[in-house]
Parts: C-alpha cells; sequence; structure tokens
C-alpha cells in the first residue's frame, strides 16, 4: 500500500460513525462503533499497520472517478480499465432498515458496468489502532474477526477466503452483474451477519436514499452556491452524533497540518467554540430540529460546568471530558508525521473564548429558534458571572496555543460577547440579573480591547497585548459586530491582515494564514498550511464591509470562488491548504465548513441585495 493524499478521500456515515473512503477503493479510515472508539481500519495514518479494506480492479493498471449519489451521502467510485468499468457503491444504512439493524453496517456493492475487469478485494483490520491482534476465520456466509472487545462480520455473495489475518476474494462479474459486501458489528452468536442479497441492499440503498434526499430538502438555501451549501450540510450531518445531538469537529486524528511535521491532533470531539457558528448555520438554512438537538447537548454540558462554574474546552459526543492526550508510537503517521496522537491535551486548558462562543449560540438560539428556559437563563448567568470575574486573566486562546498563556485580544472580545448577549437575552426576555454590573463589565472589556489590543504601528489589531503578531481571528470583531465592519480601525486591520506575508500580512495565494508561527511562536515546531476557516472569515468580513464600500463585496466574491477551487473532488474540505494545494489537517473538518455556509449565506444576501438596487 502507499498514502493516498488526504483530500482523496469521500466520506459515508450512519450518525454514530463514518467512514473515510479512497479513489482507490480502499476504506482507509473507520472507528467502531462510534466516533471516538478505536480505529479499525486506519490506513490514513499507518499504511502498513493500520488496516484497510480495500475493493479494486485486480489490475494496477486503471483510473478511476469518484462522485456522490446526488443529494445523498452515498458514495460511488467507478473504475475504469482495459477490460472494462466497475462502479462500486459504498454507504452506511440509515432511514426505515438502518434503524431495525444498527449494527454500524458499511455496505459495498460492485457492479459491471461495461466489460468484465477482474476484481480483488482485500479486507485487513487493525483493531484498537493496530494494537490488538484478531482472530480470523470463515464461517457461514461470510468471515469473522474476533477480538475479545469487538467482532466484526463480513458477509458477501461472493465466496471470501483468509489469507493470514485478512479476508480476501478475486472475482469477475458479468457485465450488469453485481457482488454485493456487508461489513458490520455482529454479536459472539452471530455467524458474519444477515447475508447481503441484492433485494437486501436495494432495501437498505433505497431507505438511505429517501432519508439523505428528505433531510436536505429541509434547507432554506436556495442562493448562488447551493450544491456546495447542501454539500456542506449533508457533511455536517455525517459529523453528528445522533444519540446526543453532538456534532464533532473532524471525524479523524492525527492527520498533520504539515507533512512529515509533529502538529497532528485528535478533533473526534465537539468543541463548544464551534456551538454559535454551528447553530447561526442550521437556524438560518431551516435544521430547527437539529438545532434544537444540539443546543440539548450544549445545555446539558454546561449545566454540568465545574463547581466554580468555568467549562472546558471540548467534550465527547456523550457529553464527558475528552480524553486525556497520549501518543501512539507503533504507528507511523500520515506520510511518516509524528506522533500519532488520541485524546487531547487542549481539553483542561484556560480559553476564554468560549463563553462568548456558548452564551452567543443561546442567544442565536432564543432569537430564532426556541425560546429558552428560566433553568437555561441561570445556567447563563452563573457563566456570565464567572466571565465577570476571570476575564482579565492571560489564556491559550482561541488557537490552544502550546507556549503558555497570554492576554488574547480575540479572547478579550469574546469575553464581551458573552456579556453582551445575555444582556440582550436578559433585555428581550426581561429575566432577572444584574444588568448595571454586566454592562460595566461589558464596557470594561471594551475600553481595554481599545487600548491595548491595537497596535499603532501596525495599524491593526494584534494578536495578544504588547505583540505586534497579527491574528485572523482579529476579524471576528466585525463578525460578533464588537466593531462595526465599516469602523476605520476594522478596516485597516483587514487590510494589514490581507497584505503579504512579506509585508507582514497574512494572506497568501489568496488564502489566510490564522497567524505567522515566526512572528507568534506558539509552542511547537514545524509550519502549517493556510486556515480555511480564516479565508472564508475574510469572505465574511469583507461582505459586511461591502455595503458601505462596494469594491470590498467584488473583493469578498473573488476570494470565495476561488476558495472554492480548492474544495475536494466531491466537495470536503479538511482544515487547512498547504502551499501545492494539498489538504491538510484532519478531514473532513466541521468548522471550515459551517465558515463556508456563513459565508454562502451572508455573501450571497449581499450581492442581491446590491443587484436589486
Amino acid at each position: 500500500m502507499s498514502y493516498l493524499p488526504i483530500e482523496h478521500h469521500g466520506l459515508i456515515g450512519d450518525m454514530h460513525t463514518a467512514a473515510l473512503v479512497g479513489v482507490d477503493g480502499g476504506i482507509d479510515w473507520l472507528c467502531l462503533p462510534q466516533f471516538d472508539s478505536p480505529s479499525v481500519f486506519a490506513a490514513l495514518i499507518d499504511d502498513e499497520r493500520g488496516g484497510a479494506f480495500t475493493i479494486q480492479p485486480a489490475t494496477s493498471d486503471y483510473t478511476q472517478k469518484q462522485f456522490y449519489f446526488p443529494d445523498t451521502n452515498v458514495l460511488v467510485t467507478r473504475f475504469f480499465t482495459a477490460n472494462g468499468s466497475a462502479e462500486l457503491m459504498d454507504f452506511m444504512p440509515v432511514g426505515r432498515n438502518g434503524d431495525r439493524a444498527r449494527k454500524h453496517a458499511v455496505l459495498r456493492r460492485v457492479t459491471a458496468v461495461r466489460g468484465s475487469p477482474p476484481m480483488r478485494l482485500v479486507c485487513a483490520p487493525a483493531f484498537d489502532y493496530a494494537r490488538q491482534q484478531h482472530a480470523t476465520r470463515t464461517c457461514r456466509g461470510g468471515v469473522r474477526f474476533e477480538t475479545a472487545a469487538l467482532t466484526l462480520g463480513l458477509a458477501s455473495d461472493v465466496p471470501l477466503g483468509v489469507a493470514g489475518a485478512a479476508a480476501v476474494a478475486d472475482f469477475t462479474l458479468e457485465e450488469g452483474r453485481h457482488a454485493h459486501f456487508a461489513l458490520r458489528v455482529v454479536d459472539a452468536d452471530e455467524e458474519a451477519g444477515e447475508p447481503p442479497t441484492r433485494e437486501r441492499v436495494d432495501a437498505a440503498f433505497a431507505d438511505t436514499v429517501t432519508f439523505w434526499r428528505a433531510w436536505i430538502a429541509k434547507s432554506t438555501y436556495a442562493g448562488r452556491w447551493r450544491e456546495i451549501v447542501e454539500r456542506s450540510l449533508l457533511t455536517l450531518k455525517l459529523l453528528t452524533f445522533q444519540p446526543t445531538g453532538a456534532i464533532i469537529a473532524a471525524p479523524t486524528t492525527s492527520l498533520p497540518e504539515a507533512a512529515g511535521g509533529g502538529r497532528n491532533w485528535d478533533y473526534r470531539y465537539t468543541w463548544v467554540r464551534d456551538s454559535a457558528f454551528t447553530v447561526y448555520a442550521l437556524l438560518r438554512l431551516g435544521f430547527h430540529e437539529e438545532a434544537h438537538a444540539y443546543m440539548s447537548f450544549l445545555r446539558r454540558v454546561s449545566e454540568h460546568a465545574e463547581p466554580k462554574g468555568s467549562l472546558h474546552v471540548m467534550y465527547t459526543v456523550d457529553g464527558a471530558l475528552a480524553d486525556a492526550e497520549r501518543t501512539l508510537d507503533h504507528l507511523a503517521g500520515h506520510r511518516g508525521s509524528r506522533p500519532v496522537r488520541i485524546g487531547n491535551g487542549a481539553r483542561n486548558q484556560l480559553q476564554l473564548d468560549i463563553y462568548g462562543e456558548l452564551i452567543d449560540s443561546i442567544y442565536l438560539y432564543d432569537k430564532w429558534g426556541s425560546p429558552i428556559s428560566h433553568e437555561t437563563w441561570r445556567t447563563v448567568s452563573a457563566l456570565v458571572e464567572w466571565v465577570s470575574a476571570n476575564w482579565q486573566r492571560d489564556d491559550h486562546g482561541i488557537w490552544e496555543v502550546r507556549g503558555g498563556r497570554r492576554p488574547f485580544v480575540s479572547s478579550k472580545v469574546m469575553c464581551w460577547v458573552a456579556l453582551d448577549r445575555a444582556l440582550r437575552i436578559a433585555a428581550q426576555r426581561s429575566f432577572p440579573c444584574d444588568s448595571a454590573a454586566w454592562t460595566r463589565t461589558r464596557n470594561e472589556i471594551y475600553e481595554d480591547v481599545m487600548a491595548k489590543g491595537w497596535d499603532p504601528g501596525q495599524r491593526a489589531f494584534v494578536m495578544s497585548y504588547g505583540h505586534s503578531a497579527l491574528d485572523a481571528s482579529a476579524l471576528l470583531m466585525s463578525l460578533t459586530r464588537f466593531m462595526a465592519p465599516n469602523d476605520p480601525q476594522m478596516l485597516a486591520t483587514i487590510e494589514a491582515i490581507m497584505a503579504p506575508p512579506h509585508a507582514n500580512g497574512l494572506l497568501t495565494n489568496n488564502l489566510l494564514l490564522r497567524y505567522d508561527v515566526a512572528d507568534a511562536p506558539d509552542g511547537l515546531p514545524d509550519e502549517e498550511g493556510t486556515f480555511n476557516m480564516c479565508t472564508f472569515w475574510l469572505v465574511e468580513a469583507l461582505t459586511r464591509a461591502g455595503r458601505f464600500r462596494p469594491e470590498l463585496l467584488e473583493r469578498a466574491r473573488l476570494i470565495f470562488e476561488r476558495m472554492l477551487g480548492f474544495a475536494n473532488h466531491v466537495g470536503l474540505y479538511s482544515e487547512q491548504i498547504g502551499f501545492r494545494g494539498d489538504a491538510l489537517g484532519n478531514f473532513p473538518q466541521g468548522f471550515t465548513h459551517l465558515s463556508l455556509i456563513s459565508a454562502a449565506y451572508n455573501l450571497d444576501r449581499a450581492i442581491s441585495r446590491r443587484t436589486m438596487r
């Protein structure tokens, strides 16, 4: 095997877990039974030990194309060989059929479309991040992979054999014929599971297609970029953990932010930071049920804050504290990018910005979703009191730096947001609060940021008090209404950020760095790529400013259109983009798709308003 580029994958899932399927027909990443469970296939982070489930032509001389079945999360890979062409369809059942047999199944159908190309299957799981040995045996209907903690069954209507610890098959189909494969969690008294007959797979496929099409039909977005917005929405739904409503940052761990580097993190958790962006995207585009489920999850974790009122940065999909960070030194890492990490050491960091994002999400939900309860207001009040007492502390910031705490400007701004949104809720709903004290604190934070966050030499708001390094998170000052989008200091900050790196800016190839690691050391070695989320923030900041300066709206549209060209072949984005246009970081990245949705929504409205004048 060899590593596929990160961007050469599509995503399938059942809202409990998700799998990455490469254009070569290989499932290179899958954790079972849920997102944060140990991996079963992890070839993305070790192409020799990690394990994969590959179905592809038996010859190396082939080409391929991959796409999603329209308006669904069913993935189709087409192979073209000298002997004909074949189609591989991959999905995880959801809907009526999926609910009946919640076994976290991966269904794979191979169809000979033209001619009879010979095909080869190799299913080689590597349980528990390749730390757990397993027994492989043939049985009625297929093959079982057995460990003490988890057993998988691979059932097929094609004869399967065993080679070492893997299941294998070589088969050739007549033109128009199908072969079916079902990989699922099985109980100890089961064999390989129900046989994947054509009738069963047809039923599961029909239910799954119906589910996804009915779900995306709820979208109210009818703007210029409908296709990519709907793909982003479908991706966010795949990143949702159905039992709790939690939405993870990404389904993978340790995909590098620089090839061969050590900036490799576990993103299979739900970040409080994502909350306002998530609620905004869901509510504005008509997904009230999902917004309600996510807010219920946020209420549960915020109501169980620490005794003094503080929150954790991230939580598991079940609402528990994220796991402690560990390294898996036996794994090579994607293209030699080590260490491979599970768990996340940022879980205990102090990050003051999360309070603003959480309370902003509650404000948005109360405004556009459903009125919040008295109990939720009590939780908000406790959080505001904590922020009022702690906003002046140094913290690790929005970027979770590992070089010590600092007085980050974005952290102070989001503390202002926490108080501002709480005051707005109280005024709109007549909730009891010490509005005079909260207003004083909000004003103190504002004056503090204006006095210490602005660098006259840079003519911009900077990353932290006392330092001149620029930071793309300053764009949030406009997006959160801390500053007017046409304020001269805000416009100057945008211009400074949009300068090229050699002129102390952050914009390169129309893509935005979050900060320059040389100017703003973060306690980590290596460089990184441009941050997709920050580029979409720039689009939105320019869009808002474009209401007053039309040339900035045109600039926003051009950057947005260029950014769309960096989506992969099926419309997915990772966290970052490398300087060769390659995807970097965990994939696909929910925050990137959230910021894309917000930018597309607001840019489309702004263009339409200007067109109608």
